[in-house]
């Protein structure tokens, strides 16, 4: 059974690039995609996910907001954070709100799919 995946991603072409990566090579099934961290949050907190992969810089809010807003969630869910900036602070501040891991867009999508891959 695929596992049900939220997307926040606010750039309409990665998003696109996100979305068929996950459902083709990490066999994902997409329950939600917002934009922007407010519409994560309210989302999120309705529909029912295994897995969150959050952008970090939103064009409105930001994936820190949204991590902060489900670091309590179920310990069977997983939320991973995905940016250009993955900076050691940026890194801390996300284990801090307990996201599972953090990955570059540039070079660690295949580390988020072998993860994607393993939670399936």
């Amino acid at each position: 059974m695929p596992y049900r995946t939220f997307l926040v991603e606010d750039d309409p072409l990665i998003r696109r690039q996100m979305t068929a990566m996950l459902e083709e090579v990490a066999g994902a099934q997409i329950v939600g995609i917002a934009e922007t961290e407010e519409a994560a949050i309210e989302a999120m907190a309705r529909i029912e996910w295994d897995v969150a992969v959050v952008d970090l810089q939103l064009r409105i809010g930001s994936g820190i907001g949204v991590a902060r807003a489900f670091s309590e969630r179920d310990s069977s869910q997983r939320l991973y954070v995905v940016t250009n900036h993955a900076t050691s602070e940026v890194c801390e501040c996300c284990r801090a709100l307990k996201v599972d891991n953090v990955f570059d867009k540039l070079t660690e999508l295949d580390a988020l799919l072998d993860a994607l891959v393993s939670k399936a």
